[in-house]
């Protein structure tokens, strides 16, 4: 049962649903996974997706990031056509495969990385964002590969590369070809680095594994949303491995921020602006 058939129990009936259907358009309405506010989505859209009670930043899409943070009409989507090969043929439940389908189905995407070029105030830019929603933002061949053409792409184009990283980390259907892909593209990162090209990392609720092992922390600047869960392990298994009860705003962005781990937070509607800044003291030659 959801909040709308715990507010009005009638309209779980089917004469009641059926009436409803006819006059309320579906998506008209979302709810604040923090607060359970009932939120208009055109009015959410407006606040970019933001809770204007709680200010509870709510999860978006990879495509929906980058209309938002690209100057609008700039952006060319890059490292397009690589796709997932099951070499291992891999089955739990359900065969690798067939989950591959169905994320595809989903979401959309190709993977579960965009990678994107365009602008931010006039600046060239080049874009990498996890899409949640395609198995947990899980980092797998392909999207190592997709996120090295972006490095590459951002080389060649003397740009600066920022990354909005949310992820569950590395692909556990994919093993060891997963797990490479820390290195991977972590020695991509390097030759931005020696291309004197700054690299700004954003990290989204939730980012956690290989991902937050490798690309979200490797950034000159590192950057969260407010209250993002960033972490290797879970809350779970740390307090069940180290046998110790842990903070209650561990792993928080908040905590991170305190603790040195992260470099600021900064407010979804804040964000363009303040990327803009950095990049333009450490890259000032745009």
């Amino acid at each position: 049962m959801n909040w709308l058939t715990r507010l009005i129990p009638s309209i779980g009936s089917n004469r009641d649903s059926e009436s409803s259907k006819s006059k309320v358009p579906d998506g008209l309405w979302n709810n604040c996974p923090a607060c359970e506010a009932i939120l208009y989505q055109p009015e959410l859209e407006k606040s970019l997706f933001v809770c204007p009670k709680c200010d509870h930043h709510l999860r978006i899409g990879a495509r929906t990031r980058m209309s938002i943070f690209f100057d609008g009409g700039s952006f060319q989507e890059l490292a397009t056509k690589i796709t997932t090969k099951d070499i291992l043929k891999f089955k739990d439940t359900k065969s690798y495969s067939q989950r591959i389908k169905e994320a595809v189905s989903s979401t959309g995407e190709e993977e579960a990385i965009v990678i994107g070029k365009g602008k931010l105030e006039g600046a060239e830019i080049v874009v990498a964002a996890f899409e949640f929603r395609y198995m947990g933002g899980s980092m797998g061949g392909a999207v190592g590969t997709k996120f090295v053409q972006g490095v590459d792409a951002a080389i060649k184009h003397k740009a600066p590369l920022i990354c909005f990283s949310t992820s569950g980390g590395a692909r556990m259907q994919e093993s060891m070809v997963s797990l490479m892909q820390m290195a991977k593209t972590s020695a991509a990162l390097e030759k931005l680095k020696e291309a004197k090209l700054p690299y700004i990392s954003v990290m989204i609720d939730p980012i956690y594994g290989g991902v937050s092992a490798s690309i979200a922390m490797l950034g000159d600047i590192n950057i969260a949303e407010p209250k993002a869960l960033v972490g290797f392990a879970g809350r779970r298994v740390i307090e069940q491995t180290v046998r110790v009860d842990l903070p209650e705003d561990f792993q928080k962005s908040e905590f991170l921020l305190e603790h040195g781990a992260i470099d600021m937070i900064v407010h979804r509607r804040d964000l363009r602006a303040k990327v803009s800044s950095i990049l333009s003291k450490l890259y000032p030659t745009q």
